[in-house]
């Protein structure tokens, strides 16, 4: 049975034979001199691509963690490749033997700085969430200590008392702690991980360790002075590289075969304890070396004083930098801390606000159960009513004027059990069933159940219909929860001008139901809160802010859509735009013939919904 290799092990197979093993067989071949040195210098050059194009191929996943951490990797190939270039220029354009101190020497050096700050991102974490902007600061720290450090112990012996043997042991010993560094951090992630990440990491552990020990053969050889571009000495460099972009490509090749990666949850913004803890060590370890350096240059070190007194004004300037760094860290911190306790707040008093709410619903639920025994005791003396009215009505022996008078004692009682139905459809607690409806009989509902509130009030309500208007599938008693919650509102921001007059519209708006509620208020403060859960204007004990909140999630599962805006005459107007259910339409009443204008019915104040319009603007 044959195996079936992948492309990505075909090129990885490729990548070390012709890489690796062909620098080999060069390096062994052929003897030094300029052949070999432009081989050797363009390799070296060549090699960091193919190590960025393993690393980047990772760089566009739906993690912005991951991304950062595999573009930071190859930033640092990046930087090493610009020192080899400079390498290469010297050698292959100058025809010149490269210089001992080096200028790219600082290149070499601080390409190890980025791929210390992307261990710091900790991508196999998958809901960590932490500003972007700390983690740039976090860089900044890292960066400006370590180019103290090498300001510190190495530059001194390049320019300001050049000594080709010091500047060599001070950059050997301090590169080869900066590697150890960034070791230990990969071998901690490789043994606390698991998984495929954990895969990865011991990759990049390897690969990283590879270049460390050739970096270190290489400059001890160039100290000796028997080093060479091209020479056998070379290929642990060009293998480090070349597992580099191995380790990229076999990382991808293992996310394709898991199942593909879901966006991050969206959590709210804050420290985690674990990359808070890491930064604010690497800050502090930074600061207060500087102080230890500087104790150690002035009583310590057999130094000349020359190069101690540019010590110290190199200390005191990189104080003056990591302490406004740390500072400003702190700063946002701080901040981020004091939004997260009012967050912290706010959520609490919204707990506390919510169970008071709780509790009112279950005393206006009460209060439904009472009020909905008290309207099915009103409906048998209204039925009583009814019947003697009729009795009345077909006596031959009576005057005419009795006969009227029983006329119209039967329409007020019809009215008056019209009401109570309307009451009783409103407190009562039913499953949520949708169901083929005519909308103008609901809102005319929820328009004669509010006005039994408006006696002895300058306030009108004018309900205006097209004749014919398509029906709409929904739920009765949800709907006409929200309708008597528009009016409520509307009504109560009309109490503050003392009177206005509140316009309801139905019309047909091509395959929906329009609804529009327009009132002569003071208009809202801010239209695109009203919808928000527990926003309310209104005093402590008139609204929980919940009302519209309510009324926007009833509309939403109905497929419909709700929206407030003030308008330029003045007042606020909601407009409902419900699906209209097509070709069925309900057949047309005279009650939807023409505008009407509701009478103002005398009665307490309905107390019967279970949540109370509370958006006052």
């Amino acid at each position: 049975m044959a195996i079936r290799v992948s492309p990505s092990a075909w090129l990885i197979v490729a990548a070390w034979t012709l890489l690796v093993g062909g620098y080999a067989a060069v390096a062994l071949i052929f003897p030094p001199g300029p052949q070999l040195t432009a081989f050797g210098d363009v390799m070296q050059c060549l090699v960091p691509l193919f190590a960025n194009a393993g690393l980047l191929i990772n760089a566009g996943s739906t993690h912005w963690r991951r991304n950062a951490f595999w573009m930071l990797l190859a930033l640092g190939c990046s930087m090493w490749m610009a020192g080899q270039l400079l390498w290469t220029f010297y050698e292959v354009v100058l025809h010149q033997p490269v210089p001992n101190p080096f200028a790219g020497d600082v290149i070499f050096f601080l390409h190890t700085v980025p791929m210390i700050g992307a261990l710091a991102l900790l991508p196999h974490a998958r809901t960590t969430d932490r500003s972007l902007r700390y983690g740039y600061l976090d860089f900044l720290l890292l960066l400006s200590w370590w180019v103290y450090l090498y300001t510190f112990i190495v530059l001194p012996w390049q320019y300001i008392q050049p000594v080709t043997a010091f500047y060599g042991n001070s950059y050997n010993h301090l590169y080869m702690v900066e590697n150890i560094v960034f070791i230990v951090g990969l071998g901690a992630l490789w043994l606390r991980t698991t998984g495929p990440w954990r895969w990865v990491y011991a990759n990049l552990f390897a690969a990283a360790f590879l270049y460390s020990f050739s970096s270190l053969i290489i400059n001890v050889r160039i100290d000796v002075g028997d080093y060479y571009t091209g020479s056998i000495y070379d290929v642990p460099l060009i293998a480090s590289f070349v597992w580099f972009g191995s380790a990229g490509v076999l990382a991808f090749r293992t996310a394709q075969a898991s199942e593909p990666a879901r966006p991050e949850p969206s959590e709210p913004r804050g420290l985690r304890v674990s990359e808070a803890g890491w930064a604010a060590r690497m800050a502090m370890a930074a600061v207060l070396s500087l102080p230890v350096m500087a104790a150690w240059n002035i009583s310590i070190s057999p130094a000349p004083w020359v190069v101690r007194e540019f010590r110290m004004v190199v200390t005191m300037v990189a104080m003056v930098v990591l302490t406004a760094l740390v500072f400003l860290r702190q700063h946002l911190v701080d901040r981020e801390r004091q939004r997260l306790l009012a967050a912290s707040q706010e959520s609490l008093e919204n707990l506390r606000r919510l169970q008071s709410s709780f509790a009112q619903s279950e005393k206006m639920a009460s209060l439904g159960q009472l009020a909905a025994g008290a309207a099915r005791e009103i409906n048998n003396p209204l039925t009583a009513i009814l019947g003697y009215s009729d009795l009345i009505k077909d006596e031959s022996d009576i005057p005419e004027r009795l006969k009227q008078l029983a006329a119209k004692i039967q329409e007020q009682a019809r009215r008056t059990k019209l009401l109570v139905n309307n009451l009783l459809s409103f407190a009562r607690q039913v499953p949520v069933e949708k169901t083929f409806l005519d909308i103008h009989s609901v809102l005319r509902g929820a328009v004669q159940l509010r006005t039994l509130d408006l006696r002895e009030q300058n306030i009108r309500i004018e309900l205006q219909s097209e004749s014919v208007l398509p029906g709409v599938r929904g739920d009765p008693n949800q709907l006409l929860q929200v309708f008597f919650n528009l009016i409520s509102n509307a009504v109560d921001a009309m109490e503050e001008t003392r009177g206005g007059v509140l316009t309801v519209r139905a019309l047909r708006e091509k395959n929906n139901v329009v609804l529009e509620f327009s009132d002569t208020g003071p208009g809202m403060k801010d239209p695109s809160l009203v919808f928000d859960p527990f926003y309310s204007t209104k005093p402590v004990g008139k609204g929980n802010g919940l009302g519209l909140s309510i009324c926007y999630g009833i509309v939403q599962e109905h497929g419909g859509h709700i929206s407030c805006y003030n308008r330029p005459e003045g007042g606020a107007t909601f407009r409902i735009e419900l699906p209209a259910v097509a070709p069925a339409l309900p057949k047309p009443t005279a009650a939807t013939a023409a505008p009407s204008t509701a009478p103002k019915a005398a009665g307490p104040t309905p107390d019967a919904s279970t949540v109370v319009a509370d958006k006052r603007r």
